[in-house]
């Protein structure tokens, strides 16, 4: 069933306009996601928890992206895998549904975006196998922590998403682009942001370009392909990290002939704690 069916359930919490309430667990904030009672983004949802990038294959092709995700560790940390066929992710949490459980999710058949939809039970199949990638929200809570002051999160935007120049590592049918998230920081502020995000590699780690956006493929800083366009003052540099995006750039390049990812911004919300990936 769609969630839109449940629609009636209980009043609707309409994208852009009323969020759960922050202090909402992982599992709360799923079971009103999976009521299809928010469709919007989820960054600032359940703090202190992982939030996960989702690819869902067939198995014919997933021990190629397995494989592109280890050799491309920055943009593809793998921090769950599931069974072939099973929507379920134990290790990130008992009661999670992949196919429910992400405000928003995007199918793909032979590389080509078909349909974005708020659950994908009707596009289920037993052959499917799902990987969980980390999610640069983790370390945005460390760097908030510190008072690093980041202008999508204030702003309520979504974080602006490129595709880049930078080639990803090929492996079997996968290869493509990297796809970078920005965030304009003061020259102090991004010395202090490598230094922080340097200790979690299972989220992208250390940034992989600062400034001169050109130098990475990316022609107007102003258009980002992916989330909200985000002011860079005089007085910033725009500075670059690897991005959970980058497979939906890949499936674009590489074609498969099904794929599921999440909504760019939508994910999926874990009971795992940020603080259990950091490496010290």
């Amino acid at each position: 069933m769609n969630k839109a069916a449940n629609a009636n359930r209980g009043p609707a919490i309409a994208d852009g306009e009323l969020r759960p309430d922050s202090s909402l667990s992982p599992e709360a904030v799923r079971a009103l996601i999976r009521a299809g009672r928010y469709t919007g983004a989820t960054s600032g949802l359940a703090p202190g928890y992982v939030q996960g990038n989702l690819v869902i294959l067939p198995r014919d092709v997933a021990g190629d992206f397995l494989a592109f995700a280890q050799q491309n560790p920055k943009p593809c940390p793998v921090i769950g895998m599931s069974e072939t066929g099973s929507a379920r992710v134990p290790t990130l949490g008992a009661t999670i549904d992949l196919r429910t459980d992400l405000p928003r999710y995007r199918v793909w058949k032979h590389g080509e975006l078909i349909a974005e939809v708020s659950d994908i039970l009707s596009y289920w199949r037993d052959d499917l196998v799902s990987f969980v990638i980390g999610c640069s929200f983790s370390f945005e809570e460390a760097l908030i922590e510190d008072g690093i002051p980041l202008r999508h999160v204030s702003c309520g935007a979504n974080v602006a998403m490129y595709r880049t120049n930078i080639a990803c590592a090929p492996a079997g049918a996968f290869a493509g682009p990297m796809v970078v998230s920005m965030r304009p920081l003061k020259p102090a502020d991004a010395i202090r942001a490598i230094q922080i995000t340097s200790r979690f590699p299972a989220v992208h780690g250390a940034p992989v370009h600062i400034g001169k956006p050109e130098q990475i493929g990316i022609e107007d800083i102003s258009k980002p392909d992916y989330g909200d366009p985000v002011e860079v003052k005089d007085d910033e540099l725009p500075v670059f990290w690897a991005c959970g995006v980058t497979p939906q750039a890949v499936i674009g390049a590489a074609k498969p002939a099904f794929a599921i990812t999440h909504y760019p911004g939508s994910m999926l919300i874990t009971d795992k704690r940020n603080s259990q990936l950091s490496a010290f």
